[in-house]
C-alpha cells in the first residue's frame, strides 16, 4: 500500500515538472505568481500574446490561459518587494483586483512590454 502511494506521488511530481517545462519553454513565457483579490498567490507562467498577458497556472489540466490581461487601458501600481526576492505590482484599469509578481528582470520586461504599446493605447505606468 505504501509503495502505491509513493509511486502515485512520484508520478504526480513528474507530471508537474513536465507541465512546468512545457509551459516555460515557449517563447515569451516567464514564471510568475498571480493573485486575484485577497486570495493566496498562485504560481504559473505568463505569456505575452496579441496585446494581452496570458496567465496559465502551474497546477491544472488545460494548457489554456486562466486569465487574459489586456495591455490597453492597464494601470500599474509601483512595484513592491514580496517574499522570495520577487516584486509585485497591482493591476487595474481593464482588470480589477489582480496582482502579479515576478523576478526583477521579468518585471522590467513586463513594464517595457506595457510601454511599447502602440501610441493609440492608453497606459498609466506609475
Amino acid at each position: 500500500m505504501m509503495a502505491t502511494v509513493v509511486v502515485v506521488l512520484v508520478l504526480f511530481a513528474a507530471l508537474v515538472v513536465l507541465r512546468w517545462v512545457t509551459l516555460t519553454r515557449s517563447r515569451g513565457s516567464v514564471p510568475c505568481r498571480l493573485r486575484v483579490g485577497e486570495r493566496a498567490w498562485q504560481s504559473g507562467v505568463a505569456r505575452y500574446a496579441d496585446g494581452e498577458l496570458h496567465w496559465i497556472p502551474l497546477l491544472g489540466v488545460r494548457l489554456r490561459p486562466r486569465h487574459a490581461i489586456a495591455r490597453r487601458g492597464l494601470v500599474v501600481s509601483p512595484r513592491r518587494e514580496i517574499e522570495g526576492g520577487m516584486f509585485a505590482v497591482d493591476l487595474s484599469g481593464s482588470t480589477r483586483g489582480v496582482s502579479i509578481a515576478m523576478s526583477a528582470d521579468a518585471l522590467t520586461g513586463f513594464l517595457a512590454w506595457l510601454e511599447s504599446a502602440p501610441p493609440s493605447a492608453y497606459l498609466d505606468v506609475a
